[in-house]
C-alpha cells in the first residue's frame, strides 16, 4: 500500500479555504489546518463589543471551518513576527495598509516550516487564479512559491487546472482531473460547491477578516504612526484602532470616545494605560486621551467628550478628568458645539 499523505491547509476562516481542504479530504488526504494569528482579525472581537453588530456570530471563523471539516487545527501566533511584513513590506502595500503578497509569501514559507518539523508532504490553500488583485494574479502565484521557498509542494486545489501541475500531482498523491479550474473575482462557483458540500452559515465570501484591508482602519494606523514620529504597534493599539470614535484635535494628542456601551466597558480596562475623561451629569461616553495634555488641552478634549453625552445641548456638563500621571479632578464645562468639531479632526 502507497503511503498515506499529509496535507497542511491555511485556514484563514474564509469560504476558499474550507473548500479547497474540503477536497483533499474527498481524495484521502489527511488534512490539518493551520491558522496565523496575525492581531489584525479582530472582528469576532468588534462584533461582541457593538450592539449594531449583534446579529453577526460571535465566534472564530477558523475554528468553524475547522469543525465543519472534523479536522486539527493549529492556531500559531505570528504577532511578533509579522510586525515586520507589516511595517516594511518588500512589495508595498494594496489599496490601504495590506502587504498581501508579503503576508501571502510570509505565511507560507511559516507554514513550509511548520510542515517539515511535523511530517507533512505538502501545503494546500484556498487562493483562485485572478481573484485579489495584489496576491492572487497569475503572474504573482509564482512569487509567492520561489521567494516562500516552497518549490512546487504548494497546491492550489480551487485553481489547479489553470496552473501547472505540482509534485503531489505528479506524483499521483492527488488525482488532478478532481481538481478545480476557478478563475476571477466571480464567487458563484465557490458558493455552489459549499452548498453541494452542505456548508452553509459560513463567511461573507468575499470578505476577509483582516482589517489592515479596510479603509478607515488603515487611515488611524497610519495616523498612530504619524503622531508616533515612527512606524510601530503593540496588540493594544490594533484592537484600540476598531474601538469608539477617533478624534485628533492637535498632532500632539487624540481621543477615543467610546460610542455606546459595550465599547465604555471595554475601554475601561485601559484606564491604567490612558488619562480618561468621564461624564459625570449626564450618560455619556467614556474618552480614552492618548498624548501629553496641558490644562487648556484637557478643556477642550472634555468640551469634545461632553458634546457625545446626553448633556450636549446643556449650558454645562460636569466631567471627572483623571490624568494617567496625576490626581482626578471634576470641571463642569460647556459641551462643544457641532459646528466647532472640524471633520478633519476625525481620524
Amino acid at each position: 500500500m502507497s503511503k498515506p499523505r499529509k496535507a497542511v491547509a491555511l485556514i484563514s476562516g474564509g469560504l476558499d479555504s474550507l473548500l479547497a481542504a474540503k477536497l483533499m479530504l474527498e481524495q484521502g488526504i489527511h488534512v490539518e489546518g493551520i491558522n496565523f494569528y496575525t492581531g489584525f482579525c479582530v472582528e469576532g472581537h468588534t462584533h461582541a463589543i457593538r450592539k449594531k453588530d449583534k446579529a453577526k456570530p460571535k465566534r472564530n471563523n477558523a475554528l468553524w471551518s475547522a469543525e465543519q471539516l472534523g479536522i486539527k487545527l493549529h492556531i500559531l501566533d505570528i504577532i511578533e513576527e509579522y510586525k515586520d511584513v507589516v511595517i516594511n513590506p518588500k512589495h508595498g502595500y494594496g489599496a490601504n495598509m495590506n502587504p498581501c503578497l508579503d503576508c501571502k509569501i510570509f505565511m507560507i514559507s511559516k507554514a513550509k516550516q511548520w510542515m517539515e518539523e511535523n511530517g507533512f508532504d505538502f501545503i494546500i490553500t484556498g487562493e483562485v487564479v485572478g481573484q485579489r488583485p495584489m496576491s492572487q494574479r497569475k503572474d504573482l502565484l509564482p512569487v509567492v512559491v520561489r521567494e516562500s521557498g516552497i518549490d512546487d509542494l504548494l497546491l492550489r486545489p480551487l485553481c489547479a487546472k489553470n496552473l501547472a501541475p505540482t509534485l503531489p500531482e505528479r506524483e499521483g498523491w492527488v488525482d488532478r482531473e478532481k481538481l478545480l479550474d476557478f478563475s476571477g473575482r466571480n464567487r458563484k462557483p465557490q458558493m455552489a460547491l459549499a452548498k453541494q458540500f452542505g456548508f452553509d452559515d459560513y463567511a461573507t465570501p468575499a470578505g476577509g477578516c483582516c482589517f489592515l484591508t479596510d479603509e478607515s482602519y488603515s487611515k488611524k494606523l497610519v495616523d498612530l504612526w504619524q503622531a508616533r514620529n515612527k512606524k510601530e504597534y503593540e496588540l493594544d493599539d490594533i484592537m484600540l484602532l476598531k474601538v469608539g470614535r477617533h478624534i485628533r484635535p492637535a498632532p500632539h494628542y487624540k481621543l477615543i470616545v467610546s460610542r455606546e456601551d459595550g465599547e465604555n466597558k471595554f475601554l475601561n480596562g485601559y484606564r491604567k494605560q490612558f488619562s480618561t475623561i468621564e461624564i459625570k451629569s449626564h450618560n455619556g461616553p467614556l474618552t480614552l486621551v492618548d498624548g501629553e495634555l496641558s490644562d487648556d488641552d484637557f478643556k477642550q478634549a472634555a468640551r469634545i467628550a461632553a458634546r457625545f453625552s446626553q448633556g450636549r445641548d446643556a449650558d454645562s456638563v460636569n466631567v471627572l478628568i483623571t490624568p494617567l500621571d496625576g490626581e482626578a479632578y471634576s470641571l463642569d464645562i460647556a459641551p462643544m458645539p457641532a459646528s466647532e468639531i472640524k471633520q478633519e479632526w476625525y481620524v
